[in-house]
């Protein structure tokens, strides 16, 4: 079901002991110079719908915010950002009139870096109020971490930043707004020796062009597979929820 075709009363009507309310998250935000600034918001969406139409009776489907924290990206220019604080203050008014309307189980579905410490920070806010409710938010790409490190050819088994994997997606939904001629591998160099250790930087400081990656290794045909691949496993977790008994 998707929150954004139903009428107020049919809403009401949406039995809140037998669904997970998804809220899907992005941004809009510099992805170098081959990918559309909604990059984020295409892909998260893509793997949200396709859950949902997966699992029609057990998810309630929200419009996607596609207004993200993307400050890191500012200085590439094509970013709209909003600060840290804020977002996390938007994830909680998201949420907060559903759970007040009774809804039980919330998975906030993100589908950009930049939210995951705001996401997690607005849940550990709401959970102290809401304890008997099942409180949850996941990058996509973390819950497929083992199916889209299957599907990749580069070395780089997790996701970047229009990277193999984004660019294959893109390629596979919005062919025509990828810039062919502009893609060129963007690779980090860690020192090893750095392992585990976050470092506050940009993306200007961490890239050459504002990609993590090797999107020179994307295809269509491998972006369908890594959005099924996505979709398929938020429906596998959608499901674990429903069984989950709910926290006292």
């Amino acid at each position: 079901m998707r929150f954004h075709d139903l009428t107020a009363p049919q809403i009401r009507q949406v039995p809140r002991d037998r669904v997970v309310l998804v809220a899907p998250i992005a941004a809009c935000e510099q992805h170098s110079t081959h990918l559309p600034v909604f990059t984020d918001t295409l892909l998260v969406t893509a793997v949200a719908e396709g859950a949902e139409q997966r699992a029609a009776n057990e998810i309630l489907l929200l419009p996607t915010l596609w207004f993200g924290a993307s400050h890191h990206h500012l200085r590439f220019g094509g970013t709209l950002s909003a600060s840290v604080d804020t977002h996390i203050d938007m994830l909680c008014e998201l949420v907060t009139p559903l759970l007040d309307d009774g809804f039980l189980r919330v998975l906030i579905l993100n589908g950009h870096g930049g939210n995951i410490d705001t996401m997690q920070t607005a849940l550990r806010r709401l959970q102290p109020k809401y304890l008997d409710r099942t409180l949850t938010a996941a990058s996509y790409w973390d819950l497929a971490q083992q199916e889209l490190a299957a599907l990749a050819e580069g070395t780089r088994k997790v996701m970047g930043h229009a990277c193999e994997f984004e660019t294959s997606m893109v390629m596979a939904l919005r062919p025509e707004l990828v810039r062919k001629d502009q893609i060129r591998n963007d690779l980090e160099t860690t020192d090893p020796s750095l392992r585990g250790l976050y470092i506050a930087e940009d993306m200007r400081q961490r890239t050459d062009h504002g990609a993590v990656g090797y999107c020179e290794l994307a295809s269509p045909e491998k972006g369908r597979k890594m959005i099924a691949a996505a979709a398929e496993r938020v429906v596998e977790v959608i499901r674990a929820l429903l069984k989950r008994r709910l926290p006292k």
